[in-house]
């Protein structure tokens, strides 16, 4: 790669515009910045249910999700239930009153990806796509080896 520095400068842009344009739905919502991320989370990962999967794939601290799924828990826009099979093992699901938030949360999230694809041709999103799953296929790849021997 030609410039590095070009390209974690322009990841960094990237998470500074969305963070930018997730605080519109902060703002409407007196939500912090963390409970939308998890809001956002949940809807987007009905699979990936508990704290322990945000922190692990959103990459937020424990610390930092606790507070917040237990604001969110007293907001009554999440609600926490147990594992049928084990459970010490704690699943949350979004409540009703949280479906505002979310379309705020879509209407951000597409005014984000509108902004930053703005004039790509329908050619230009395709081979964007393909380059972007093959280097998160290389980056799978590259971590199975680090973890097997």
């Amino acid at each position: 790669m030609k410039n590095c520095t070009e390209f974690w400068l322009g990841l960094r842009g990237m998470i500074k515009l969305y963070e930018k344009t997730m605080k519109t739905v902060c703002t409407a919502h007196a939500l912090t910045m963390v409970e939308t991320d998890i809001i956002a989370f949940l809807k987007n990962n009905p699979q990936k249910d508990t704290a322990a999967d945000i922190v692990e794939l959103r990459m937020l601290s424990k610390g930092a999700v606790s507070k917040g799924v237990e604001a969110l828990i007293q907001k009554e826009l999440i609600r926490r239930y147990p594992d049928a099979e084990d459970r010490r093992r704690l699943h949350l699901k979004l409540t009703d009153r949280s479906e505002p938030i979310l379309t705020d949360i879509e209407r951000a999230q597409t005014e984000f990806w509108n902004t930053v694809f703005k004039g790509f041709s329908e050619e230009e999103l395709e081979i964007h796509e393909r380059l972007k799953t093959h280097m998160f296929e290389n980056v799978r790849d590259a971590e199975e080896r680090r973890i097997r021997p």
